[in-house]
């Protein structure tokens, strides 16, 4: 975590370590020293038990989790099976993270499709933009979304989204990067087709190791992107015959990526999400809410209201300082040791369990005082 007088408040780009998330992949690389020993844990028991943790923050069902690099190896998996068509639509939002948009615009590009992007709504709402753009047509084929703006916070009801993707038979996409550990996930209401987050974060592990969620059909009908040996079932033996290749092993793990049972990263990523779970992501949604709800009520004392992001989720939300403005106010925070991330004329800022609430009011006193 961090020390001194150091304000971190950059989670939405990279969580403070653990400790214990330190400690366990410091133990396995000890570990790795002699290779020649048997690991305390099989590095595929350990794979198995953190997709069963990951599963725990979904819906339970660990057979629907597919271990793979990064969210855009995930989404990628998404764009490469889902039919799309000449002349068919994929939904995104204008200004949406780069991993969930080129997969998109390379798959219209191959099959003469197109991408249309949400604009933001009235007064910063992206839910009624989405239901807008749903209802105006043209109706798309693909929906793909967050939950959770990366840039600003801006939260999407999906609760009201995802009912009337179904309606019109758009199958649906979900990146959770900036929400799986910080906020609830109701896939079984959602009922997206892939959904996927990174592994760090608010899941507090590494760099590398990301999560995709598949729903049934895709688990016996799905094509993985990467072919190796680890998602094959081969038995015991290990053959694979020159004219036929083995079966997929059962369920979402057909679109396991090859080379991820580095016991370093599995230990590290198993310590967060452990974390995560004994915290309760109910409750750190209400703690971080507490937070960002903090710095909402110090701008409006400080006279800054008109900095706040409207409906900004309760982790993540950014100030928006006036243009001519932004680099005094960024540059007064870098002197005071206050880490924020800019974005495209935004500030933002993302608090985890080591913020206090306190320290939300020294944020506006330091915005305040760079402008006068």
């Amino acid at each position: 975590m961090p020390s001194g007088d150091v304000l971190y408040l950059a989670c939405a780009a990279m969580a403070p370590r653990l400790r214990a998330v330190q400690a366990a992949g410091l133990a396995a690389l000890d570990a790795g020293a002699a290779p020649w020993q048997a690991p305390p844990e099989p590095p595929e028991a350990m794979l198995e038990r953190l997709r069963g943790g990951i599963a725990a923050l979904l819906d339970g069902d660990s057979g629907a989790i597919a271990a793979v690099p990064s969210a855009s190896y995930g989404l990628a998996t998404a764009a490469r099976n889902l039919p799309l068509d000449a002349g068919d639509v994929v939904l995104v939002l204008e200004g949406q993270f780069p991993s969930n948009l080129l997969p998109w615009q390379q798959r219209c590009a191959e099959r003469g499709a197109r991408l249309v992007g949400v604009q933001r709504g009235e007064g910063g709402d992206w839910t009624a933009a989405v239901l807008a753009a749903l209802e105006s047509g043209p109706l798309p084929r693909i929906v793909a979304l967050p939950q959770v703006r990366w840039d600003d916070g801006a939260l999407l009801d999906l609760d009201r989204i995802a009912p009337r993707v179904h309606d019109i038979g758009a199958a649906l996409v979900l990146d959770l990067s900036q929400s799986l550990g910080a906020l609830p996930a109701d896939l079984a209401r959602w009922r997206p087709d892939f959904a996927v987050s990174v592994g760090y974060k608010w899941l507090l592990g590494p760099v590398g190791l990301a999560w995709l969620w598949c729903a049934p059909h895709w688990r016996t009908l799905g094509l993985a992107i990467e072919q190796h040996w680890s998602a094959r079932d081969a038995g015991d033996g290990w053959r694979f015959p020159l004219d036929d290749a083995p079966l997929y092993r059962a369920g979402a793990l057909r679109f396991d990526a090859g080379g991820l049972d580095d016991p370093v990263r599995l230990a590290m990523a198993a310590a967060g999400v452990a974390q995560v779970a004994a915290w309760g992501v109910a409750a750190i949604a209400d703690a971080l809410g507490e937070r960002t709800r903090a710095l909402d009520a110090a701008l409006d004392a400080q006279g800054l209201s008109r900095w706040k992001t409207p409906g900004h989720a309760p982790h993540i939300t950014a100030l928006r300082p006036p243009a001519d403005q932004l680099d005094a106010v960024f540059a007064a925070f870098q002197r005071e040791r206050i880490v924020c991330t800019r974005r495209y004329g935004l500030l933002r800022i993302a608090p985890h369990l080591h913020v206090e609430v306190e320290d939300m009011a020294r944020v506006a006193a330091v915005a305040a005082a760079a402008t006068c």
